[in-house]
């Protein structure tokens, strides 16, 4: 690894730093602004039982304080204990959470990535035919399509009409709607970048060069066109990512599954205020990583790329 490399690397972390310094201190905030207060869904409390609900979770001292303390724990992964989760801390249910959907997550990225980048790929190679028309009828659609309506037309035709996979997700199956529900659109925004960049690198000189010097038709493409097609797909990388995990708050409602998402949507109905800034922090530190490493793997694809 050259110098430039480490250097911006080392940039890039410390930026990373910077912005879930930002993402913490914005979300404490905000929910400290946010009219009403965690207790009031309590019934008949009394002030006294309020008082001393609020000095039990820290809530009696003052902002800065509360800032200060949030933020060392914060750096910790200790976001403290949950309002309405009596007896559970924050980092533990949002462990919980993220074991299924982090199952749910990876697999989906896998499929997406995989199915687009082969679809994308032959329809760039038989570019105007039937078959190339079809994939990007479907891709549009799906693109244009958002993923709560398109789980609930899933949910709809292979739960309700059909009796094939179940519609909770907690029983056996019930996985595989949630799964191809968030991989639909990114797969077919892969779908379309892939081909948009085949058909480019397949125009360029050194193809043509490589044509005229014999190389095989096989070796053209997965040697020289395929590799340098992907450069694009690994830009998206990064918010593909970040469109699984917010797709996910919404699709694991609709399919009532167990994950960080359904988690995080019933804290912000029950003003757990402790979860919902943890889920936060964690869901902003993960869309952080990855696209720092998204970065750092256009280096590995083409060595020509320089990181400034």
């Amino acid at each position: 690894m050259d110098s430039k490399t480490l250097r911006y690397i080392i940039k890039r972390i410390l930026m990373a730093f910077v912005t879930l310094w930002a993402v913490v201190t914005v979300t404490f905030f905000v929910m400290k602004a946010v009219p009403g207060d965690p207790f009031a869904s309590e019934k008949a409390i009394t002030p006294a039982a309020k008082a001393a609900l609020e000095a039990k979770y820290g809530l009696d001292k003052p902002l800065m304080e509360q800032y200060k303390n949030y933020l060392v724990g914060a750096m910790h992964f200790d976001f403290g204990p949950s309002l309405k989760q009596r007896g559970r801390n924050v980092s533990d249910i949002i462990l919980d959470g993220m074991q299924t959907s982090a199952r749910i997550g990876v697999i989906a990225l896998l499929v997406a990535t995989s199915i687009g980048i082969v679809l994308g790929s032959t329809a760039a190679l038989h570019r105007n035919t039937v078959f190339d028309r079809i994939i990007m009828v479907f891709t549009t659609a799906f693109v244009s399509m958002p993923s709560f309506i398109m789980g609930t037309l899933l949910l709809l035709l292979f739960s309700v009409q059909l009796h094939w996979l179940p519609a909770n997700g907690t029983e056996p199956g019930g996985l595989i709607l949630p799964i191809v529900t968030l991989s639909l659109y990114p797969m077919s925004y892969i779908t379309r970048l892939t081909r948009s960049s085949m058909l480019d690198v397949l125009g360029q000189d050194y193809i043509r060069t490589a044509k005229a010097k014999g190389v095989s038709e096989k070796n053209v493409i997965w040697h020289h066109a395929l590799k340098n097609s992907l450069i694009p797909v690994i830009t998206y990388f990064g918010p593909e990512l970040a469109y699984i995990v917010t797709g996910s708050l919404v699709v694991e409602q609709i399919f009532a599954v167990p994950g960080i998402g359904r988690s995080f949507v019933n804290s912000i109905t029950g003003r757990d205020y402790t979860l919902i800034m943890g889920t936060t922090v964690v869901l902003a530190s993960l869309i952080v990583i990855m696209n720092l490493l998204s970065d750092i793997m256009y280096k590995l694809v083409d060595p020509r790329i320089t990181l400034e």
